[in-house]
């Protein structure tokens, strides 16, 4: 049995899903390797109130900085691999990745994989604005052939209000989750195969029993592709992206 890489998880944008991430984590490393395995894991929970005034200011220099000594820190801690449990925040995802040391495993890396594992081309994107209207999240999913969808000005309005008003501090309104469901119908309507849930707290309140099309839940997905490259004898890396064998 090979050895298992130590991953390491800047989180806290919000706790509530980087939760989601140790558990899933631990989850798909048990279900692999059985018995009382569990992840060699290190989170580093950042203070989100720090980092929601970086995006209200959309001050992505200071934010990056910010991931970056997180990423750093993990890695002198042990991490041989290191994952943002956050959608938005891949915004400075470059601040990391430039010479990290070791494997960054990117969201939108994994939401195509997903993709291609679904057999969907194009799919619908339900986030934060900057997710949605900022371009950085489609690029890296266009480098995989994926084409993307987003809803109307007031479908990003109200997702912008139920994911900052709502679900990074924990509250799920039944009218929220009413909204979401038909922010998935407008994205079916644009040509959707599927919808990425490009928010990690919109897995709190939209699932797949409520969805006309397929779901990607990408803490989900990020979570378990981050475990299977930690028991990974030799990931490598396709098209720019990390891979498990």
């Amino acid at each position: 049995m090979s050895a298992m890489r130590r991953i390491g998880v800047i989180g806290g944008m919000s706790w509530y899903s980087t939760a989601e991430y140790y558990r899933v984590i631990n989850e798909r490393v048990q279900e692999r390797r059985g018995g009382h395995h569990s992840a060699d894991l290190l989170v580093h929970s950042l203070d989100f109130s720090g980092i929601r005034q970086c995006q209200v200011d959309r001050d992505w220099e200071r934010a990056g900085a910010i991931m970056r000594a997180s990423a750093d820190g993990l890695v002198g801690a042990g991490a041989e691999l290191v994952v943002l449990a956050t959608n938005l925040m891949h915004k400075a995802a470059g601040a990391i990745e430039d010479g990290l040391g070791v494997p960054f495993l990117h969201i939108a890396d994994a939401v195509a994989q997903e993709s291609a594992r679904l057999g969907t081309r194009r799919i619908g994107l339900l986030g934060a604005r900057p997710v949605l209207e900022d371009g950085f999240y489609a690029e890296r999913l266009s480098r995989h052939g994926i084409d993307t969808v987003v809803p109307g000005a007031a479908a990003r309005d109200r997702l912008d209000e139920i994911i900052f008003g709502e679900l990074t501090v924990g509250e799920v309104r039944p009218e929220s989750s009413a909204a979401l469901q038909a922010a998935v119908r407008e994205l079916a309507g644009a040509g959707a195969q599927a919808v990425a849930l490009a928010c990690t707290e919109l897995e709190l309140a939209l699932t797949q029993a409520d969805a006309a099309l397929p779901l990607i839940a990408t803490a989900r997905t990020h979570a378990r592709a981050a475990a299977d490259l930690s028991l990974s004898p030799t990931p490598h890396t396709t098209n720019g992206t990390l891979v498990a064998t």
